[in-house]
């Protein structure tokens, strides 16, 4: 008897053990899918532990999770309880490969689940069952880049669209993207996209409602075939099931599903090189070009600005505009560039300027010679050329150039001008003497005495003004913010000029400085800065509202660079309008 008692306690001792024992555990949904399916993974225990780490599921796409779930129950007076992370995976290849061990430390122990070997096939036929919700999902979203032309020339606009396709009967409560398209091999722009309306429109003949997630226009760089990688979401789709509730609506279940707008493969045409004049700098669109000046007639050592322009729709911002060429009697300035452009699906459309500052010096009539400009015209797919036509300075009052006459028509830049003897070269030089008293005076009662005496007197009351004006200065706290915020805005727009050549330190540099002016004169910090409050303040502050725009391109710009290759033409004409747009607010705001 006392035998059998031992085997019966050894027995309660053994599985109270075996209750009390920790499991840590990985579950497979299948071990065998096609690379179009998608492989469930949990990750099992039965306590509570702290510091999951999970495999590196280096071969397969995290499409969902992790999702966390714990359970409880008492039964019979015995609590059973139960955590679970699981993952939802999607293959990357084919191939055999192997899921590694899971850690988690429980009671101070770290516990590893064993290895588990997938195998992953080729495409498998998808199930036809309608009420599969993965089935359904897959049959009702779609997601769809719509290219505007897959086979433009170089330097042309083309638009990309991206759309997704959902079905009525089908919804959608989240999504993200795992995937965006990069634009290596082309000038972009992303247009912005409000809100999310809902819209419907048909898909390969079915009604559909779809949402446009987003807009770029593309501008080729380079010839050949080109490829737009695509855009890749995760979805979380309410798929109906056969079920229903007490009221006898239908039942909904969530599944997640990836979807691809699939990459595209742009054919880019070189421009023709039969016609192709000498002087073509890359313009392409349909463009008109003049040049004029401010006054044809003035006096020598007055000013006139000479403006060139070219304006239409094309890639203005891609090219760069003819040069002046001046007779040396005219002193030119260095143009100042200016760009009035905006983007839209069609592309860049708007004008481009440069303003040179001319000073003629002598008396005489002086030619600015015609300027042209080529560009290739889409419409005609042929090159064209526009004329300004001569434009001729008449100086009617100064100095003669006695080396050329009244007429300085073909004077060379490079050619010395003789000095003009005017017959009072030397009158600086004294001709009479004038002697004065070296006989010394005294200094006391003198007016420097008087003056030494009475000054230190006079400075005590000015140095207490400056004073009290220093103590109400160092108070402004708010001031003092200010006038900090926009020293560092010239501080950081000087830096930005010193960085041209090195795109990424240029735009953080750049974007630095349009930060700290508005922190100067809105009175708003960083954190607060969307394009939607900066116009609010620009323009309830009588800000013009193109120069508002002209501020949130430049921003917008600076986030874009760092994104897309950026020449040192383009680096230099967004630091001008920088300095531009920041003077126009400035003098707006006053």
């Amino acid at each position: 008897m006392r035998f059998k008692s031992i085997i019966i306690t050894l027995l309660m001792v053994v599985s109270q053990f075996a209750f009390a024992q920790v499991k840590f555990e990985a579950k497979v949904s299948k071990k065998k899918l096609g690379i179009n399916e998608r492989l469930r993974i949990d990750f099992e225990m039965n306590k509570d532990g702290d510091n999951f780490n999970p495999p590196d599921f280096s071969n397969f796409t995290v499409v969902g999770g992790p999702n966390q779930a714990v359970s409880n129950s008492w039964v019979n007076g015995k609590r059973s309880y139960s955590k679970t992370y699981t993952y939802f995976l999607a293959p990357k290849r084919r191939g055999s490969f192997k899921i590694r061990q899971a850690a988690i430390e429980i009671e101070g122990e770290i516990y590893k689940t064993s290895p588990i070997s997938i195998t992953v096939t080729e495409a498998v036929d998808k199930p036809r069952d309608g009420n599969n919700a993965h089935y359904i999902a897959s049959e009702n979203i779609h997601l769809v880049a719509e290219v505007s032309n897959t086979s433009p020339y170089i330097n042309e606009a083309i638009s990309v669209v991206y759309k997704l396709y959902v079905s009525p009967n089908t919804g959608v409560s989240n999504w993200r993207e795992i995937d965006n398209p990069r634009y290596n091999d082309f000038w972009s722009q992303n247009i912005e996209v409000k809100g999310l309306n809902v819209k419907n429109g048909t898909y390969k003949g079915e009604d559909y409602r779809y949402v446009v997630l987003r807009k770029t226009v593309l501008y080729p760089q380079k010839t050949g075939k080109l490829k737009i990688e695509p855009l890749s979401l995760d979805i979380t789709v309410d798929v109906p099931t056969d079920r229903r509730d007490i009221f006898g609506g239908r039942l909904m279940t969530k599944v997640h599903k990836t979807v691809s707008a699939g990459s595209k493969t742009l054919n880019v045409k070189p421009l023709p090189e039969k016609g192709k004049p000498s002087d073509f700098t890359g313009a392409v669109g349909d463009f008109t070009f003049k040049m004029r000046a401010s006054k044809t007639s003035l006096n020598a050592s007055e000013s006139l600005q000479a403006r060139i322009e070219v304006a239409g729709a094309g890639n203005l911002k891609l090219f760069e505009l003819p040069k002046l060429s001046l007779p040396s009697s005219l002193e030119v300035f260095e143009p100042e560039h200016n760009i009035d452009v905006r983007t839209d699906l069609k592309g860049m459309k708007g004008r481009i300027s440069d303003s040179y500052t001319i000073v003629p010096q002598y008396k005489g009539k002086y030619p600015i010679p015609s300027v042209s400009f080529s560009y290739f015209d889409l419409k005609t797919k042929s090159y064209k050329r526009i004329s300004s036509g001569d434009i001729v300075i008449d100086v009617l009052e100064g100095p003669t150039n006695l080396s050329t006459g009244d007429n300085n028509l073909t004077v060379n830049n490079t050619n010395k001008q003789r000095v003009i003897e005017s017959g009072t070269q030397f009158a600086f030089i004294k001709t009479k003497t004038k002697f004065s008293s070296v006989k010394s005076k005294h200094f006391f009662q003198s007016t420097k005495f008087w003056a030494s005496l009475i000054l230190p007197l006079l400075a005590i009351p000015l140095a207490m003004v400056v004073r009290k004006k220093k103590a109400q200065r160092d108070a402004d706290v708010d001031g003092n913010r200010i006038r900090k915020a926009d020293k560092l805005a010239r501080k950081f727009l000087s830096t930005s000029k010193k960085a041209l050549g090195n795109k990424e330190a240029f735009y953080v540099a750049l974007e630095k400085a349009l930060h700290n002016y508005l922190k100067a004169k809105l009175h708003i910090e960083t954190s607060e800065m969307s394009k939607e409050r900066i116009e609010e303040l620009l323009l309830k502050m009588n800000a013009d509202a193109s120069t508002v725009n002209d501020f949130v391109a430049l921003l917008e710009n600076c986030e874009l660079a760092r994104y897309t290759p950026i020449t040192n033409v383009e680096m230099q004409q967004d630091y001008d309008k920088s300095v531009q747009v920041i003077s126009k607010i400035d003098k707006q705001l006053r």
